[in-house]
């Protein structure tokens, strides 16, 4: 293995633990009880009506989707040669999800803190992995 390929390897992984670890801390909001929830987004801004019952749903929901995100990515870095096959579609779903966020937040003219480091994370880790899998196809090319 080349050092190039053994680099690529290895950021590669990296990028796929920051994506595990990124989307499946998002397991806390569906095993987390309301209480302990409630805080931690008023922490990062959010001032709607969480009595809402919806609203309390919508967000169980969407954490429990970005827990099988984050599952996806663990079994990627986990499993390569099983799963290893996910990463460029990972890498373009976090780039898609990285421009939604960018466009929303812009749009919506949220403050920078939070959703400066949601669009970072998610274009950051999508471009690394779509980088890393091409330049460790192109090196197993002859």
């Amino acid at each position: 293995m080349s050092t190039l390929q053994s680099f690529n390897s290895k950021l590669q992984r990296i990028l796929l633990a920051a994506g595990a670890i990124g989307w499946g801390i998002s397991i806390l909001g569906v095993l987390l009880p309301w209480s302990w929830m409630l805080p931690m987004l008023q922490s990062m801004g959010a001032t709607c009506d969480f009595a809402d019952k919806h609203v309390q749903y919508w967000l169980r929901m969407a954490c429990g989707g970005w827990s099988i995100i984050g599952f996806l990515f663990l079994v990627a870095l986990l499993k390569p040669g099983k799963y290893g096959v996910l990463a460029p579609l990972l890498a373009w779903c976090s780039i898609f999800e990285g421009v939604v966020l960018l466009t929303h937040g812009v749009l919506l003219g949220l403050p920078m803190f939070p959703f400066a480091g949601d669009v970072l994370f998610c274009l950051v880790v999508g471009i690394g992995l779509l980088c890393t899998s091409r330049k460790l196809k192109a090196l197993d090319e002859p």
